[in-house]
């Protein structure tokens, strides 16, 4: 569990998981979850791709993406219909872009 970008992600959900604490009631059992079943699931992914032998990372990494970007667009969403305020969104922005950085490098470097 010691590779970067675990624990990267890692810190994203503890951050998140205190957020969605403070989310208004309306948002926290719809975007709110759904945020934070995309942070778990990009979790696994992360974890299965540094487990798994090269020519089996690719497809992990690929989908860890995907998922990815669909996460940053919800956290975006969440900001914008206020169950964010600034201070946690670019809180949330700090390790998003790391993560990003790193996800995009491990998957050029797979290619």
């Amino acid at each position: 569990m010691d590779t970067p970008i675990i624990l990267k992600t890692y810190e994203l959900y503890k951050t998140f998981y205190v957020y969605l604490g403070k989310f208004p009631k309306k948002d926290k059992y719809t975007l709110g979850i759904k945020i934070e079943n995309y942070l778990l699931n990009i979790l696994e992914l992360v974890i299965l791709a540094s487990g798994s032998i090269k020519d089996k990372k690719l497809p992990c990494v690929q989908q860890a993406s995907i998922k990815f970007d669909t996460l940053k667009i919800l956290i975006r969403l969440a900001y914008d219909v206020k169950a964010l305020d600034d201070k946690k969104y670019i809180g949330l922005q700090k390790h998003i872009q790391e993560i990003g950085k790193m996800l995009g490098g491990w998957q050029r470097s797979l290619l």
